[in-house]
């Protein structure tokens, strides 16, 4: 008996208005076409057809801040909505200067997530992703996508805890990320040189940086480009 090649599947499909019939496909094509399946056999051939992904998101522009190690970590919790996108530089300290104003400003006009990445004076890397682009706001803006994280020197996420709905919020002598336990989980002042991380509601996370009050060393801002 000759065994077919791995990158072919046979299958028989069962129809109540015609003759049953035999099909045979590529795997690559089996994937788009499961739908012909029963739920059953999708649930059981589905783990074999998944095609191999990139986890690593394709920065197009040089960070000083994110490496693989970064990357792959933050990508794992970032949404669905974001894979398989090059994510552009938007702001960055060692380019724009440090300077609240112009961060909003370069992000006029966008509509997609950013990912907000410090380095402090002690070297400790942390920051936000945020559901919404950066912006002066009266209101708290943002959805539950939105979360904190810390390389201490591990990966250490703080997801939105649903506690309440502080997630972002700005204005132009200062930038808010969570809160609700009388302090902020991420704040900023309108120069990008000053900063501090409490811990809030809003992530019930740590604090971020080494100390609550920090020196901002270098900040970059990162969206996805759609």
């Amino acid at each position: 008996m000759k065994l077919l090649p791995e990158n072919i599947k046979v299958f028989y499909f069962a129809r109540d208005c015609g003759e049953p019939y035999v099909e045979i496909i590529k795997v690559k094509d089996s994937k788009r076409r499961l739908s012909l399946c029963s739920s059953e056999d999708s649930e059981a051939e589905e783990p074999d057809y998944q095609e191999e992904v990139d986890a690593l998101p394709v920065l197009g522009d040089h960070s000083q801040l994110l490496h693989d190690y970064h990357l792959e970590r933050l990508a794992a919790h970032m949404p669905a909505r974001t894979q398989g996108y090059p994510w552009q530089l938007v702001y960055s300290t060692a380019i724009h200067g440090s300077s609240l104003k112009t961060l909003y400003r370069n992000m006029a006009g966008l509509d997609s997530p950013v990912l907000l990445v410090i380095k402090d004076m002690d070297k400790k890397v942390f920051g936000a992703f945020s559901s919404d682009p950066f912006k002066v706001s009266k209101y708290c803006y943002g959805t539950g996508e939105t979360f904190l994280f810390s390389f201490n020197p591990e990966f250490q996420p703080y997801m939105w805890s649903g506690e309440n709905s502080y997630l972002v919020s700005g204005n132009l002598e200062s930038l808010q990320i969570g809160g609700g336990g009388g302090g902020f989980g991420l704040w900023l002042d309108a120069d990008l040189y000053r900063g501090s991380s409490f811990s809030c509601p809003t992530f019930r996370n740590a604090s971020l940086s080494t100390q609550e009050d920090f020196i901002v060393q270098d900040l970059e801002v990162w969206t996805v480009q759609n």
